[in-house]
């Protein structure tokens, strides 16, 4: 089979109803930032598509093409790796491609038949059951008594359990022979920081201690009255502000939801410094950078306002992230919910590994920065932690 029948043989397969799934791996060049695809069909507001889901080295982006703009998206693509692997309603497709683009076409049939069902790709399955009543969920008024989510509350339960996924991951980074200290900084109406509780302690069974902290004492009242009235003992609230709060001298995990502005970096900063083993952040009006940027190279992007804002918030996460890489950490860039949903949709996630960066990756980070001319307020707060 040539390349490009093989290009046409694809878009063919993909978009005729019997795909289920796939993956394009290998890349051809070690320096490409992209790692692999994984496809996968869905259907959106009645119409069909294959979602693209790219995966980078600290970032996922998704992608959802229509079924005439598939062979053209292939194009793009396939050129730059040299494996897939595609399962269809009965059988399975191995594609092999050599130096010099010669292709390997196996194929093995599948003795039970599978369906396509993309009720399944537009009906999620959650980790939490919409249609099973979960007490914090009732007491925060998302669902009913009966367990159904309430119509205006349905991006708010796809918001929790997007977040409940992602502590989901976290799990094998967690201590499991002794209480795990969780903090949340900016907890605000805790609908998250429940959810953390709940998931962790009442599903999965971990000793943890749970503290939530936030300026407005008339919703840390009231988010104590909620656990007590659930009996989440070992989930507290306290009035406070991050930099005050001098309470611990080790923390497993820091959790910083729409903290403003630098806010973000002080707890970035704390939470370093206590050597969490796990940090998720959503960022939350990225200012700093605004006022600071100067790179005449992006004038043509940077003399519109707009962009310059959104510009500003995207490098102050990629600073962010990257800070936390030179500092042991394994960081990435994630999308939390929809961008349909709200602006505020990229989530910070690191782990601590204790990798040592190299003279070459803090090369790179201060080549950025400086291109910028930016001073980031976290790289101030990690101190001598930078030092190389």
């Amino acid at each position: 089979m040539e390349f490009e029948t093989l290009r046409a043989t694809l878009t063919e397969r993909l978009t005729n109803g019997q795909f289920i799934t796939g993956t394009i791996s290998q890349p051809r060049m070690k320096s490409d930032e992209l790692k692999r695809i994984r496809l996968k069909p869905i259907e959106l507001r009645g119409d069909f598509y294959i979602q693209f889901e790219s995966q980078y080295e600290r970032v996922l982006n998704h992608e959802n093409i229509r079924v005439e703009d598939v062979d053209e998206k292939l194009q793009e693509v396939l050129e730059r790796f040299r494996q897939i692997h595609l399962e269809f309603s009965n059988e399975k497709v191995h594609v092999q491609l050599s130096k010099k683009f010669k292709v390997l076409w196996k194929s093995e049939e599948i003795a039970s038949t599978k369906t396509v069902d993309l009720a399944h790709n537009r009906k999620k399955q959650y980790l939490l059951d919409p249609s099973t009543p979960y007490p914090f969920l009732v007491r925060l008024g998302v669902q009913t008594a009966e367990g159904k989510v309430k119509n205006q509350h349905q991006d708010k339960f796809r918001q929790i359990n997007r977040f409940v996924e992602f502590i989901d991951d976290t799990l094998a980074h967690l201590p499991q022979d002794r209480t795990i200290r969780i903090l949340d900084f900016g907890s605000g109406k805790s609908y998250l920081t429940f959810a953390l509780y709940h998931y962790l302690h009442v599903e999965k069974g971990l000793d943890l201690k749970v503290t939530g902290l936030d300026l407005k004492k008339e919703v840390i009242e009231e988010c104590s009255l909620i656990a007590k009235d659930l009996g989440y003992e070992n989930l507290e609230f306290l009035v406070g502000d991050i930099n005050d709060y001098n309470e611990e001298t080790a923390v497993d995990m820091v959790v910083t939801l729409h903290a403003c502005d630098v806010a973000t970096d002080m707890a970035l900063g704390r939470a370093v410094k206590w050597g969490a083993k796990v940090i998720l952040s959503v960022p939350c009006c990225q200012h700093e950078l605004f006022s600071q940027v100067q790179a005449p190279a992006l004038d043509v992007m940077l003399q519109h306002g707009l962009m310059k804002e959104r510009f500003s918030a995207l490098a102050t996460d990629s600073i962010r992230a990257e800070l936390l890489s030179l500092v042991g950490y394994d960081s990435q860039l994630l999308e939390f919910i929809d961008m349909e949903h709200t602006p505020k949709n990229i989530l910070i996630r690191a782990y601590l590994t204790g990798r040592k960066a190299s003279t070459e990756d803090f090369t790179r980070y201060e080549d950025f920065r400086n291109l910028l001319n930016a001073k980031p307020f976290l790289e101030k707060e990690l101190g001598d932690l930078l030092s190389h």
